[in-house]
C-alpha cells in the first residue's frame, strides 16, 4: 500500500486530509518559491506546488506525494502572505468591498505519474471600515496566510460571498485531491 506524504506544513492542508479520512504523513523541504515574471497566477500555484512535490519526492518514490501552493489574485497582482503588520493592512483594504479569487495549485506525485491543477474559488469583501481591518490585523490571524486572511477562522466576517469551492479557499481543494489520489493507488 503505497503511503501519502503531503509536502506541505500547512495546518489548515493537515486538517482537510484528516477530515477526508486520509492517512498521511509530512515531509518537507525547503524550496525557491520564485516565479518568472509574466506567469499566469493559477501557472504560478501551479508550478510553486510542483516545485514542493517534487522536492519531497525524491525520498518518496514509490508513495503519493501532495504539493499545493494557495495565492490570493486581486486586480491582477498576486497577494502572497503578509511582510508585516502594514502589509497585512494594505492587502485587507486593496480586497475591501471587491472580488478577488484564491487560486491552489496542486501537484500530485507517484513514481512515474505526475498529475497538476489549479483550483479556482471567487471571494466577495464586504466593504472594510479601517477599524475592522486593524482589529483583524491585531488577531495576528493574517500574518502566515496568503492575501492576509483566513476564511476558516475571524476571516469569516469579511466575507459577504463566494463562489466555488470553499475547501480551496481554506487551502486545498481537498475533494479533487482526494478522488485524483484514490485513482493512483
Amino acid at each position: 500500500m503505497k503511503k501519502i506524504i503531503l509536502a506541505s506544513s500547512s495546518p489548515r492542508r493537515r486538517e482537510l486530509l484528516q477530515t477526508a479520512g486520509l492517512e498521511f504523513e509530512i515531509d518537507v523541504k525547503e524550496v525557491d518559491e520564485s516565479i518568472p515574471e509574466g506567469t499566469l497566477p493559477a501557472e504560478a500555484a501551479k508550478i510553486t506546488a510542483a516545485k514542493k512535490a517534487a522536492a519531497v519526492a525524491g525520498t518518496h518514490k514509490n508513495d503519493v506525494v501532495i504539493g499545493a501552493d494557495t495565492i490570493v489574485v486581486a486586480g491582477g497582482k498576486i497577494l502572497g502572505k503578509p511582510k508585516d503588520e502594514a502589509d497585512a493592512e494594505a492587502m485587507l483594504k486593496m480586497l475591501s468591498g471587491i472580488e478577488h479569487e484564491v487560486i491552489t495549485g496542486v501537484c500530485i506525485l507517484c513514481g512515474e505519474n505526475s498529475q497538476s491543477f489549479a483550483q479556482i474559488s471567487k471571494v466577495k469583501f464586504y466593504d472594510l471600515t479601517y477599524d475592522e481591518i486593524k482589529s483583524y490585523v491585531a488577531t495576528r490571524e493574517p500574518m502566515d496566510k496568503a492575501g492576509a486572511y483566513g476564511i476558516q477562522g475571524r476571516g469569516c466576517t469579511l466575507v459577504e460571498r463566494i463562489e466555488g469551492d470553499y475547501f480551496n479557499i481554506v487551502g486545498l481543494p481537498v475533494a479533487e485531491v482526494y478522488r485524483r489520489i484514490n485513482k493512483l493507488k
